[in-house]
């Protein structure tokens, strides 16, 4: 199975373990010529929290969010990891919710791998919270690589 295309599904969380993520994405990418494709699917909420720090003037119906991934961390620290590796990539956003539109996005890009950060979470936290991580690897349409934080849970 050639591997054309690898989705990066990052979220605002994932900031802290960018370069990990980064390094894992282009583990796969690299040797293989593929093109990385970082995917920042965001609710209208989270749009409405960052539409005066981004600095957007759109209301969220006219949002673009492509130009809102662009800019929202981590996607800039991402993008500019690709770029010094001379990796081919792409950015693409989404506005919705979460797991369905990072789903519809591997779905959109043909990607041929997904990889989704995540930080480690006691059963009763996934239990009440859920966890969108856990949605997206069981509703994927490829394989998934699931990276996560290895601290310890305190």
């Amino acid at each position: 199975m050639a591997i054309d295309t690898v989705l990066l599904a990052v979220g605002p969380m994932d900031t802290v373990r960018a370069p990990e993520l980064a390094e894992t994405v282009l583990e796969i990418a690299d040797p293989l010529g593929a093109t990385v494709v970082i995917g920042h699917a965001f609710t209208e909420d989270e749009y409405e929290d960052v539409h005066d720090d981004l600095g957007l003037n759109a209301r969220v119906e006219d949002v673009d969010p492509d130009e809102v991934a662009a800019r929202r961390a981590p996607v800039p620290q991402l993008a500019e990891r690709f770029e010094e590796a001379g990796v081919d990539y792409e950015i693409n956003g989404a506005l919705g919710e979460v797991s369905t539109k990072v789903v519809d996005m591997a779905i959109d890009v043909d990607a041929d791998r997904m990889v989704v950060g995540g930080r480690r979470r006691s059963p009763a936290e996934k239990a009440v919270l859920g966890s969108v991580s856990q949605e997206i690897i069981l509703q994927a349409p490829c394989p998934v690589t699931y990276f996560r934080d290895l601290d310890v849970m305190e």
